[in-house]
């Protein structure tokens, strides 16, 4: 009888072991409401944007140049979904770093920012000669109901070629605060990383970090993640799903969705599926 309720128990402990939760993680430069992008416009893209999420249904979203207005109307027009995030000026009038996620899938339990700069607590601080101010977005979250727990990040490094030696610092500013947070809860790093898969900010970051893109069992879509708003990918991908812990990686995209000629935005979003083991 021992014997048995022993085999038993050691059956139970090893089905929890395997059992394996499954997420849909996307991270999406959407594009700040430029009033000069023409046929662009956000007024005229933002249902395709709206769209796009609902085509894939991702349970958290990592965003770029996102306005106040436009994480506004995509809660709105999608209540199944909450966002949190301040600008990079430490307030609403600039773009944010917004995270989103289904509130019937996960809460969050702690939540913050901080910057990339030498002076990282300060809200819009900016160092290496950079012109505007660059932060992250993170989050710690639960899986409902009583599920496990992981990190979310969500960045956008700066965009001009001069910026390169500046991107480095970036990337050891995440690594930095990533560092400081406790290594058996699993993490994610989503974001515009404006460097090449390959590049020194790659090189640096997967240090630590696993690419989903690199790693993933299946892969769709092209590798540029920028298009311009012209459907034509460019020759980097510069938009990454980043991870740190026991997940596997089932499958990566890069979404090419549109309505007629109009894109939900000038960068391609990335959709991963991943495990949490």
């Amino acid at each position: 009888m021992r014997r048995l309720l022993a085999l038993t128990l050691a059956l139970l402990v090893s089905s929890v072991g395997v059992c394996a939760v499954e997420l849909r993680v996307m991270t999406f430069n959407v594009r700040y409401p430029n009033p000069k992008d023409g046929a662009h416009v956000w007024s005229n893209r933002r249902d395709v944007l709206l769209a796009a999420i609902r085509a894939r249904t991702p349970d958290l979203i990592g965003t770029q140049e996102l306005y106040f207005e436009q994480g506004e109307y995509i809660v709105q027009q999608l209540p199944e979904y909450r966002w949190f995030g301040i600008s990079r000026r430490g307030n609403h009038t600039d773009e944010h770093m917004g995270v989103f996620y289904k509130a019937a899938r996960m809460e969050v339990l702690e939540s913050g920012n901080f910057w990339l700069s030498e002076t990282p607590d300060k809200p819009g601080s900016m160092s290496w000669n950079i012109t505007l101010p660059r932060m992250v977005t993170w989050g710690r979250f639960r899986l409902r109901p009583a599920g496990p727990e992981f990190y979310f990040l969500n960045t956008h490094l700066p965009h001009r070629p001069e910026d390169a030696e500046a991107r480095v610092n970036c990337a050891k500013v995440i690594l930095e605060f990533i560092s400081k947070l406790p290594r058996e809860v699993p993490l994610i790093l989503t974001g515009d990383f404006n460097d090449p898969a390959g590049g020194r900010v790659y090189q640096l970051l997967t240090e630590q970090l696993r690419d989903a893109w690199a790693i993933s069992e299946g892969v769709s879509g092209p590798e540029g993640t920028f298009h311009g708003f012209s459907g034509q990918p460019g020759p980097a991908r510069i938009d990454w799903i980043l991870l740190r812990g026991n997940w596997r990686v089932l499958e990566v995209e890069t979404m090419t969705f549109r309505r007629g000629k109009l894109y939900p935005s000038d960068h391609f979003p990335v959709v991963a599926t991943i495990e949490l083991r």
